[in-house]
């Protein structure tokens, strides 16, 4: 079971009875400085040793609440993870790290990155993650010096968390890179193919997921969810790209209004010629037609002009 988590099989005694014991204990020896005349001296000696030897107790009381957990470490041989919620008693030179393993949100500040194509974004992340394996967390990676305060990593549960926190905060970074490096940051060709960071959606945060679980399994972490929450072209070219989107919006919007207008002339030489209003020959066709368009296609009301003479002249 060498490098692998498993449960811890050393002797568990219920909290509270272990609790009433050492205070009974405790009496007892407290009763024989009293019991002079029937011990002699050897009651000092049984009273003052006894009392030491409750103290030594007392350290193996540990307390569980859900989701959480103990890596238990006898003199630094890991002897496995206990995970029973409530009081217990355990021997008092084993050391317990506890260890929360309820899920935790990690907000990743945005990065600049270049996409597919090269063009340097902002992006940024957040995830939902929590351990998975504690001796991975705790004998893989150097937990130690990844702290802010290495001091307290040994005993404080807040100092362990927060470096394996940072440590889902670096490779959350590198993951991120890696994703954003396959798509592009938009389709500015007009395809609707090609997959990208705006348009992937669920595909691009599965395989975010995917390349960070890859990522932490060597630190026995795992994340269970993973979205990008910011998405934007970096300072230096996003003025650039908003007016080539706005131009085109703007080829777009043109499009449809040539569609539209040339629709429309089409049905009124139609009309007239089907209703036999005028009759006109090509030239005069030519001319309804660029001037039906002119006022059509123009961004501005057309300012008519009254014709007072005869379509023959």
């Amino acid at each position: 079971m060498e490098g692998r988590e498993f449960e811890f099989k050393g002797m568990v005694v219920n909290g509270f009875l272990m609790i009433f014991i050492i205070l009974l204990l405790t009496v007892l020896f407290v009763l024989s400085f009293f019991m002079k005349e029937e011990l002699g001296v050897s009651a000092y000696v049984i009273g003052i040793v006894g009392i030491v030897f409750t103290f030594f107790l007392w350290p193996g009381i540990i307390q569980l609440e859900p989701n959480e957990a103990r890596a238990m470490v006898f003199f630094g041989t890991y002897k496995g993870t206990f995970r029973r919620t409530g009081l217990f008693w355990i021997n008092p030179f084993m050391t317990a790290k506890k260890l929360s393993l309820r899920a935790r949100n990690l907000n990743v500040d945005p990065i600049k990155v270049n996409d597919k194509v090269g063009n340097p974004i902002l992006i940024g992340l957040v995830l939902v993650w929590k351990l998975k394996d504690t001796y991975k967390a705790l004998f893989e990676i150097d937990s130690q010096t990844m702290a802010s305060k290495p001091n307290e990593v040994g005993t404080s549960l807040a100092g362990r968390m927060k470096a394996f926190e940072d440590f889902v905060r670096v490779q959350s970074d590198a993951a991120l890179r890696q994703v954003a490096g396959l798509y592009a940051y938009d389709n500015n060709e007009g395809g609707e193919e090609e997959l990208t960071l705006r348009n992937g959606g669920d595909e691009v945060n599965e395989q975010l997921v995917q390349k960070l679980n890859e990522r932490l399994a060597m630190a026995g972490m795992e994340v269970i969810e993973a979205r990008i929450n910011y998405l934007a072209y970096a300072p230096e070219i996003a003025a650039v790209m908003l007016r080539r989107q706005q131009a085109s919006a703007i080829i777009s919007a043109r499009e449809k209004i040539v569609e539209g207008a040339v629709s429309m002339v089409k049905m009124a030489l139609d009309r007239l010629d089907s209703d036999d209003i005028v009759e006109l020959d090509e030239e005069k066709k030519a001319a309804m037609v660029s001037n039906l368009l002119v006022v059509l296609c123009a961004d501005e009301p057309a300012q008519p002009v009254i014709n007072s003479g005869t379509l023959n002249h």
